[in-house]
C-alpha cells in the first residue's frame, strides 16, 4: 500500500491548479486521472472559460499564465449586455478600475495540459493513471483501491471529480440540486463584424445567449442557453439552419454567423453539497457546485476553492496538526460554501429576472438596468465582485 499526506481524485484544471499550488509543500502527494489530456494544443476547441482577474492571478502564481497566453488567451476590454427587444442594457468597461481588461477567454484544454505540464515536473507528486474502485474511511485514513490493482492511504482525499464526483458518491455526501430546465449549446462561430474584444450577452424570454471573444477577430465561442429539445434540435440541424437561428436570436450584433466544427448540448443543473468537507474529505469546484454559466464564473469559483483549501492546508501544516480531520478542515467549508452559495443565488436570481416576456417586467427590468447603467459607483461594484478584486 503507498500513503500519502494528500490525494487528489480528478486531474482537470481545479485538480491540477491544486496539486501545482502546493508544489512547495511539505507535503507527499498523489493525484489520480485515468484519462491524461491529449487534445493537440494547436487545436481550437469549443469548451472555454471566461477566467477572471483573480483566477488568473493564480494561475501567474503557479508559472503557468504565461505558457497559456504563449498559446492562446483572448484578454476582453469591454462587457455589453442586452435585452432583446426592450430597452434593457449595461455596458461593461474597464474604466475606473485601474486595470487594462476585464478577464481572458481561454479553451479549457489549454488550462488543463498547461497544468498538466507544470504538475508534471513536482518533486512532491506521484500521477497514477487509474480509476478509483472503492474507498474506505478510518479516523487516521482515507484508503482507496485502484482498478490497476493499487491500494493507497492518505491523511486528506480531495475530490476534484468533476459535477458526477465519484469521491462525493462514495462518502454519502447528499446533493441539493436544480434543474434549470436548460441545456448549454456550446460551439465556435465565425462572424461578419471582429468582436473587438468585446464580450456580449443577449437575453430573450426563453433563452441566454453569450458571444465570447477569441484569438482571431472573427472567431467567437458561444453559450446559449434554453431549453433543452430547442438545444439538441440546433444542435444537430444543419449547418444553414443554425447558422440563420443564431444569426436572428443575437439580433444580427456581429452580422452573419457561421459555426466552425463541432456543436454540442450540455444539460444544466445548479448543485449544491451539503458538506464541503467530512473527516479526511474535502470538495474542490464541481464536485461541491455548479452553477448556470451565464456569467461565465463556475470556473473562477473553482479556483477559488483552490485557493482557500491550499492555504488551510499550509495553515495546518505550519500548525503542526492533522490536516485530514474535519476540525482544521471547517474555516475552507464556511468560507467556500458561503461563496458559493452567494454565486448560486445571483445566478438563479438574474435568470429568474429575465424569464418571461409581460410588458411590465420588461419595462422594470429596462428601468433598472439603464438606471444600473449610468451609476457608475453601482456598476464599479458589480465588476469588482465578478472580478475577485
Amino acid at each position: 500500500m503507498k500513503t500519502f499526506d494528500l490525494v487528489i481524485v480528478g486531474g482537470g484544471m481545479v485538480g491540477l491548479a491544486l496539486a501545482a499550488r502546493l508544489a512547495n509543500a511539505p507535503l507527499r502527494i498523489a493525484l489520480i486521472e485515468a484519462f491524461p489530456p491529449t487534445t493537440p494544443l494547436e487545436t481550437v476547441t469549443h469548451r472555454v472559460s471566461a477566467l477572471n482577474l483573480a483566477s488568473q492571478h493564480l494561475l501567474t502564481q503557479l508559472g503557468v499564465w504565461q505558457d497559456i497566453t504563449h498559446i492562446r488567451a483572448t484578454e476582453y476590454n469591454a462587457m455589453h449586455v442586452w435585452e432583446k427587444d426592450s430597452f434593457a442594457h449595461i455596458h461593461f468597461t474597464t474604466v475606473g478600475l485601474g486595470i487594462s481588461h476585464l478577464g481572458h477567454i481561454v479553451e479549457n484544454h489549454v488550462i488543463q495540459q498547461t497544468l498538466w505540464q507544470k504538475v508534471n515536473q513536482q518533486k512532491n507528486i506521484e500521477i497514477l493513471t487509474a480509476l478509483p474502485q472503492t474507498l474506505g474511511l478510518t479516523e487516521s485514513h482515507a484508503m482507496l483501491s485502484l482498478n490497476d490493482g493499487q491500494m493507497v492511504a492518505t491523511k486528506l482525499l480531495v475530490a476534484a471529480d468533476g459535477a458526477n464526483s465519484w469521491v462525493r458518491k462514495q462518502a454519502n455526501i447528499p446533493l441539493v440540486f436544480r434543474d434549470y430546465g436548460h441545456h448549454a449549446l456550446v460551439c465556435n462561430v465565425a462572424t461578419t463584424e471582429p468582436h473587438q474584444h468585446c464580450a456580449r450577452q443577449i437575453f430573450s424570454k426563453d433563452s441566454i445567449l453569450a458571444f465570447l471573444p477569441l484569438h482571431q477577430q472573427h472567431l467567437c465561442s458561444i453559450v446559449w442557453s434554453q431549453p433543452g429539445e430547442q438545444a439538441e434540435h440546433l444542435a444537430q440541424c444543419d449547418e444553414e439552419e443554425f447558422n440563420r437561428a443564431l444569426s436572428v436570436a443575437f439580433d444580427m450584433h456581429l452580422g452573419l454567423c457561421q459555426v466552425q466544427g463541432e456543436r454540442q448540448a450540455i444539460k444544466l443543473t445548479a448543485r449544491y453539497a451539503r458538506d464541503f468537507a467530512q473527516n479526511r474529505i474535502a470538495l474542490v469546484g464541481d464536485a461541491a457546485h455548479t452553477i448556470h454559466p451565464l456569467a461565465g464564473l463556475g470556473v473562477n469559483l473553482g479556483l477559488q476553492d483552490v485557493i482557500e483549501l491550499a492555504r488551510t492546508i499550509e495553515e495546518n501544516i505550519k500548525a503542526d496538526v492533522d490536516i485530514g480531520q474535519y476540525r482544521y478542515l471547517r474555516h475552507y467549508e464556511r468560507k467556500q460554501k458561503k461563496e458559493a452559495m452567494k454565486m448560486l443565488l445571483v445566478m438563479q436570481g438574474l435568470k429568474d429576472l429575465f424569464h418571461g416576456d409581460h410588458p411590465i417586467k420588461k419595462m422594470i427590468r429596462g428601468i433598472g438596468l439603464s438606471a444600473t447603467d449610468k451609476f457608475s459607483l453601482v456598476k464599479t461594484e458589480l465588476m469588482k465582485q465578478a472580478l475577485g478584486l
